[in-house]
């Protein structure tokens, strides 16, 4: 790929801002109005403030991290490594692959079970061969991540335009419907800080897009020709997304939020419906409930493959620190890590077990720790970060990191 040399913004970024974007909007962007505004109207709007700021600065560290390496082109791995030594460097990559590997089990078993519902529900046909639709499915997304980045990139861009728009046309399509009962409830302070306190992990999860920040850096590396323009392109890039992000979902989450009554989102997250599904319910519109299923299609391909390229990036790392070796970045080795992740894959969504989301819950505090504690404490310890020191951004993002950690765990138990 030709290196760019000038500032200016381009495509180049506008893709990996979508791709970003596609990360990170999976397919509980359908659940997420439920979740986030069960609080009500005025904790959401607070969340909305924190929510851009946090996505933005912590995912930023993160690429800052990984592009501090000696070496350019270093996968996070690497650089964990190259910075805390062999042991850590270990025990973190384990950590990653760990955290970021159940939720591509979640997406593989989300995708069959979306497909298969589609067409029960919508085409009135009969359930497909599950061993066969999940086979298709599962090999037709690793197939994609075997192709060359601007190929995968291309996909990933076909893929968010739709779902960017569908969210945008729904938001809109809800405005007739807003009520104003949400705005006359104020919570006390203390039911304000319990209530941000408990939902901001959903926000911040749900805009999370940490798994693909490796390869974004990298890529970033390999088309700019001077450090400096790589980092004022990734904080362009990253700025971006975080923007899409916050407008186009808390558009969505907003709109959802004031087409409803408290009690009637009580009731919807009682029942264990998505948004669409509810709201297709209520108004008797079938044709929202026929979007259920599209945005969910759409989401889930996506996120898996940002997804796909962090695992991968772990799983890659893992066997490099076990064998001993230097690199594992062949051909042989992306095959091995595509075929363990098509079997695995599989045969959870044949099992279709119900435990997968306990499990996803559990690599939360890994993901939020490396996503925003990891790099702020870099900074302080790692020479080649010490530029970066001295900045309240830093004591923002390590607060609302420790206040979402602290949440998840408070929420597992």
């Amino acid at each position: 790929m030709a290196k760019q040399s000038c500032l200016s913004w381009n495509k180049f970024d506008l893709v990996w801002a979508l791709n970003l974007f596609g990360t990170a909007v999976g397919a509980g962007v359908l659940f997420l109005p439920i979740n986030a505004g069960k609080g009500g109207f005025w904790p959401l709007v607070l969340m909305a403030m924190l929510v851009g700021p946090m996505t933005y600065l912590a995912h930023r560290g993160l690429a800052r991290f990984v592009l501090s390496s000696a070496k350019p082109g270093s996968d996070i791995t690497e650089v964990v490594e190259e910075h805390f030594g062999q042991t850590a460097g270990k025990l973190i990559t384990l950590l990653y692959f760990f955290a970021i590997f159940p939720i591509l089990l979640i997406y593989g078993n989300g995708i069959t079970n979306t497909v298969d519902s589609f067409i029960v529900h919508q085409l009135h046909l009969p359930s497909p061969n599950r061993v066969l639709l999940s086979f298709v499915l599962i090999a037709g997304l690793i197939s994609v991540m075997l192709m060359n980045e601007k190929i995968m990139l291309k996909i990933t861009e076909f893929l968010v335009y739709p779902l960017v728009f569908i969210l945008l046309a729904l938001s809109l399509y809800l405005i007739p419907e807003w009520n104003t009962s949400m705005l006359n409830e104020w919570p006390s302070t203390e039911a304000l800080l319990t209530t941000l306190w408990i939902t901001i992990p959903v926000l911040v999860f749900s805009f999370n897009h940490s798994p693909a920040i490796s390869s974004f850096a990298q890529s970033q590396q390999r088309e700019y020709a001077d450090p400096t323009q790589t980092e004022k392109h990734t904080k362009r890039t990253l700025k971006m997304t975080s923007s899409i992000l916050l407008v186009f979902v808390m558009f969505f989450v907003f709109s959802c939020v004031l087409s409803l009554t408290p009690a009637e989102l009580a009731q919807a997250k009682t029942q264990n419906i998505s948004i669409l599904s509810f709201l297709a319910n209520k108004f008797d519109n079938p044709y929202i409930s026929y979007f259920g299923p599209l945005v969910a299609f759409l989401a889930i391909t996506s996120s898996f493959f940002g997804h796909y390229l962090g695992a991968k990036e772990g799983l890659e790392g893992l066997i490099t620190k076990l064998s001993g070796k230097k690199t594992v970045k062949c051909k042989k080795h992306h095959y091995f890590t595509a075929l363990f992740f098509l079997l695995t894959l599989w045969i959870i969504a044949i099992i279709n077990p119900s435990i997968l989301g306990l499990i996803e819950s559990f690599g939360g505090p890994i993901i939020a720790t490396i996503l925003f504690i990891m790099p702020m404490y870099a900074i302080r310890k790692i020479p080649a970060m010490q530029r970066y020191q001295g900045r309240v951004s830093n004591l923002f993002v390590t607060a609302m990191g420790i206040f979402a950690i602290s949440a998840v765990v408070y929420g597992l138990f």
